[in-house]
């Protein structure tokens, strides 16, 4: 079973994770600030993070930065007690995966967990296609994504999200069969989650941008005949 690194200051929240996501079959491991996260997971590693943002001696979002400057590339589930769509925005843009609000629902969390999990975890089953698309190349096996030849980085999400647009190619996806189908949840969402991700997405692929489409009044579709938006 996965291994959770839960990073938050304030013992009680990290208890009361701890004791539903075992409940649940995780095997769990605590750490009291982002100093000591980075320490843990340089030296056992982890299969996923909760980082709390707001934390003495060095924050969540610190701590996430050094992490992907490290080339740490863990999945993180962010907790913040701000619910201002800046704060998820910086999160994310540094390389979070997820987020959740408090107060939040242990429930919620575990939900939430599993889902990052079921995307991101090894794969034995995975066939290593690899798709082209004009200057677009996209790798399942090295999960690695390239436009003109040149390496572009992407979050775990992020990938997922190109892979199911790209293998749907031509096809109108609604925001909600895309939550479904990434997220593997369709609820506990924020109205506004894969229209962020896909804003992330299209500036990563720079010239390859144009390639996601705007289906006005449905969501996106993946149509690399498309001039860029």
């Amino acid at each position: 079973m996965a291994t959770i690194l839960i990073v938050d200051d304030e013992q009680r929240i990290r208890e009361l994770i701890r004791e539903h996501l075992e409940f649940a079959g995780f095997t769990c491991r605590e750490a009291s600030d982002g100093s000591a996260a980075l320490t843990a997971l340089g030296s056992e590693g982890a299969d996923l993070v909760i980082l709390d943002i707001m934390m003495p001696f060095m924050d969540g979002m610190t701590c996430l930065r050094e992490m992907r400057a490290r080339h740490i590339q863990t999945p993180v589930i962010m907790l913040t007690a701000r619910g201002e769509e800046y704060d998820k925005l910086a999160g994310l843009e540094c390389g979070a995966d997820d987020y959740v609000v408090k107060p939040f629902s242990p429930r919620e969390l575990v939900a939430r967990v599993k889902a990052v999990l079921s995307r991101t975890m090894p794969k034995a089953s995975e066939s290593g296609d690899r798709f082209v698309f004009g200057k677009l190349s996209i790798d399942t096996a090295s999960h690695t994504v390239h436009v003109a030849g040149k390496e572009v980085a992407l979050t775990p999400k992020e990938f997922d999200l190109l892979v199911y647009l790209a293998t749907n190619k031509g096809l109108a996806l609604s925001r909600e069969k895309i939550l479904q189908n990434v997220w593997h949840y369709d609820y506990f969402v924020e109205d506004r989650t894969v229209d962020t991700h896909v804003k992330m997405l299209r500036s990563h692929l720079g010239e390859c941008r144009g390639y996601i489409t705007t289906v006005w009044g449905i969501g996106y579709k993946f149509d690399p005949n498309a001039e860029a938006e």
